[in-house]
């Protein structure tokens, strides 16, 4: 086992360089960028800019590495985290937290990250796994998820006697190019959900970005009602969990957010949170062999893996959970009443993807 550490210098970055070229990235993120990387000189630059020399380089996500980059650069890939606002990335809600990867990037199931290589091969001492679990009641104490949205009360339906979320995701995204070697779409999944579970009441979720019109439906997605008993939109995905008695996942994160709640989770693709003994998994990962409790998972995926963003710089993540909290209260769940007209002019300037 390897000793456990985590890597806090520079959200994540190799200690071994100062210097931070970070490639394509947009002007509203750059100081959020610059805050995750406090201390360190960075520097912005566009696809057809001269690349550095030596130093790092910084990527979003599963951007391709440019034609040309010398060998002694060092590639970081960055992503959002998974406690990250009170609303959507995909209408450019300042996000709490990023991680910054050295080997691959999470939802990247075709090689191993620095998230499934801690996984893997951490060590996690009492200490620790005494801070996840108290991280983790915090959580789901207050109902805080990845992007904290949606405003209608869903209730159980009566006499249902097995009700099942069925999640869906961006069918574009790369965390289904990468992490989904089966199906990959949500009526896929609807009907693989349908099959294994015939007489639950199924629940389809579409993804909120899909919901607010800022990301393209999936291909048959309109469908879904056909393959489901309900389709709820704008229901917080918090108290939806909680209600619900199992998940049916691609490679959502609302499955990492139902184990936190003690659910029974079936994933159809190879999310982070897939493989280690704590899911029903369809497709079985090769590289997974280790069995985990769930907060050895939790220690890693919320306390050593990502770095939370504060004012000033990296924050810890109790004091990044307090800020969800507040920062959810003051929104109250309630749809802001000028968001259709900035989704609007969203949808014209960025487009829909």
């Amino acid at each position: 086992m390897t000793q456990l550490r985590r890597p806090t210098d520079g959200c994540g970055a190799p200690q071994a360089s100062r210097t931070v070229a970070a490639l394509g990235f947009p002007l509203w993120k750059r100081r959020f960028v610059r805050r995750c990387l406090a201390g360190r000189t960075l520097r912005f630059i566009e696809p057809g800019d001269a690349l550095p020399a030596d130093g790092t380089l910084l990527l979003w996500g599963m951007a391709p590495v440019p034609a040309g980059l010398g060998p002694g650069v060092a590639v970081l890939r960055m992503e959002d985290g998974f406690l990250r606002s009170v609303g959507l990335g995909a209408e450019l809600t300042r996000p709490l937290s990023w991680v910054i990867d050295r080997s691959g990037i999470y939802y990247d199931a075709t090689r191993p990250s620095d998230l499934e290589t801690l996984l893997a091969t951490a060590e996690f001492p009492p200490a620790l796994l005494a801070r996840a679990v108290a991280l983790r009641q915090r959580v789901v104490q207050a109902r805080i998820t990845k992007y904290n949205v949606g405003a209608r009360h869903w209730v159980r339906p009566d006499g249902a006697r097995r009700v099942v979320l069925v999640p869906g995701q961006v069918e574009s995204d790369a965390s289904l190019a990468f992490g989904a070697p089966g199906i990959r779409s949500n009526l896929a999944l609807l009907r693989a959900a349908r099959a294994a579970e015939p007489d639950a009441w199924l629940v389809y979720k579409p993804h909120p970005d899909v919901a607010a019109r800022l990301r393209r439906s999936g291909d048959g997605e309109a469908q879904a009602a056909a393959w489901c008993d309900e389709v709820v939109v704008d229901v917080d995905m918090a108290a939806l969990l909680d209600a619900v008695d199992a998940v049916h996942v691609l490679t959502s994160l609302a499955g990492f957010e139902a184990l936190l709640r003690g659910k029974a989770v079936t994933c159809h693709g190879q999310p982070f949170y897939a493989g280690w003994g704590l899911t029903a998994d369809t497709v079985p990962h090769p590289r997974r062999t280790r069995r985990l409790r769930l907060d050895e998972l939790v220690a890693a995926a919320l306390i050593l893996y990502p770095t939370y963003i504060g004012d000033r710089g990296p924050i810890e993540p109790e004091a990044a959970l307090d800020e969800l909290q507040a920062w959810k209260a003051r929104r109250g769940g309630a749809t802001r009443w000028w968001s259709g007209v900035y989704r609007f002019f969203l949808r014209r300037f960025i487009g829909v993807r």
